[in-house]
């Protein structure tokens, strides 16, 4: 085959990365099928329930961002999914009726860059019938401007903005294809005048690269009503380099946010919310700290993740995900992918953070871009 071969194709069996052999933490609940405020709730063998799901409807990204796709692997060779590959859009609302069934309460799009995705609108319209699903996307923000009016019509609720510096020369070398950041402001301004509201931007941190721009940011989100969260730089994958000491530790920044701008902690919005929050004292809005490296918060993690090509993983440091698409396209019926997922869910131990070492950090483990961040 002509090209490069893709980095990501896995055993379409359901697995991680050989932690099933820890202990479970004391206290644990078992797996079971309850009721919870009238709603079935499936719990995995740490008692964590599945609320949320978030789904990659393309492996492909417009940048080559250093600490996720970069470049000297995800060349102009790579071979990505082909479209018949690819998960229709009528088998994505199929598979979110049936894990709403299970609980779900959250759906995030993801990709690579989800705007990519052709009439990406057409489903988002077709998941916004379920009024009680927390429809959300998450972009680099390159496509926003023109497509945030179609999106908001269709459904969508919110964005979240991948952005990781101001400085232009910063940026520009972080996404790896020279796109300016004023293009990426544009998306995020148009975004928020249609009210996809409120505006999340994430900035994965990286000591030595783009550290220096963490005031900047700080100062500039402050009291616009967005909320800028800071992201450890993490080990997922194995083609974007990770080494602990670039990692910046949430803590560190707090500190340094703090000494400019008085911040003071904030209660979470619900259980199991990935950023610690903190707001500042003079009431012009909140930040917050993603901290999966220092300050592991597997305990409280209910994500699934659905990839572009139908397989299922129970944590982003995964190394084999499950094939829903080969029972799809086999003519399971609802019954039967219902059951598969409870499988999946019901068996699952992941704890990858909690017991993160170097050893476990040189596994090789699906890429972010492809089941998506």
């Amino acid at each position: 085959m002509h090209g490069m071969t893709r980095a990501h194709p896995l055993p379409l069996c359901h697995g991680r990365y050989n932690a099933d052999s820890i202990p479970a933490p004391a206290g644990a609940l078992p797996h079971a099928m309850i009721s919870f405020s009238g709603q079935p709730l499936l719990l995995d063998t740490l008692g964590r329930p599945l609320r949320d799901l978030r789904i990659s409807v393309t492996d492909r990204c417009n940048f080559r961002c250093t600490y996720c796709m970069p470049k000297e692997i995800y060349g102009k060779d790579f071979q990505f999914l082909e479209r018949e590959q690819l998960l229709s859009f009528g088998e994505i609302h199929r598979l979110v009726r049936i894990f709403r069934d299970h609980g779900i309460e959250k759906v995030r799009i993801t990709g690579g860059e989800p705007l990519l995705r052709r009439k990406l609108e057409k489903l988002i319209e077709m998941l916004a019938f379920y009024d009680d699903l927390d429809l959300t996307l998450t972009t680099n923000a390159s496509l926003l401007k023109l497509k945030a009016r179609a999106l908001k019509d269709a459904g969508l609720r919110r964005v979240t903005v991948s952005l990781d510096s101001l400085d232009n020369a910063t940026f520009m070398a972080m996404n790896d294809v020279d796109f300016p950041v004023d293009k990426v402001l544009e998306g995020i301004e148009e975004a928020d005048r249609v009210g996809l509201t409120p505006l999340k931007i994430n900035m994965v941190v990286k000591r030595g690269v783009n550290d220096h721009s963490v005031i900047e940011m700080a100062r500039y989100f402050k009291g616009t009503g967005h909320i800028l969260r800071f992201i450890e730089f993490m080990d997922v994958g194995s083609t974007n380099g990770w080494s602990l000491q670039h990692v910046v530790p949430s803590r560190e920044l707090v500190a340094h946010i703090n000494a400019e701008f008085p911040i003071e902690p904030a209660d979470p919005n619900y259980r199991g919310e990935v950023a610690e929050r903190w707001r500042y004292q003079d009431g012009t809005g909140e930040v917050g700290f993603i901290s999966s490296v220092t300050q592991a918060f597997c305990k409280d993690c209910t994500r699934a993740r659905l990839s572009a090509e139908g397989q299922i993983f129970t944590c982003l440091f995964a190394t084999r995900g499950t094939d829903l698409r080969s029972l799809i396209r086999g003519d399971a019926s609802d019954d039967e992918l219902s059951a598969a997922i409870g499988r999946v869910w019901s068996s699952r131990t992941d704890r990858y953070s909690e017991i993160r070492t170097e050893a476990t950090a040189k596994l090789r483990k699906v890429e972010m871009s492809y089941i998506g961040g």
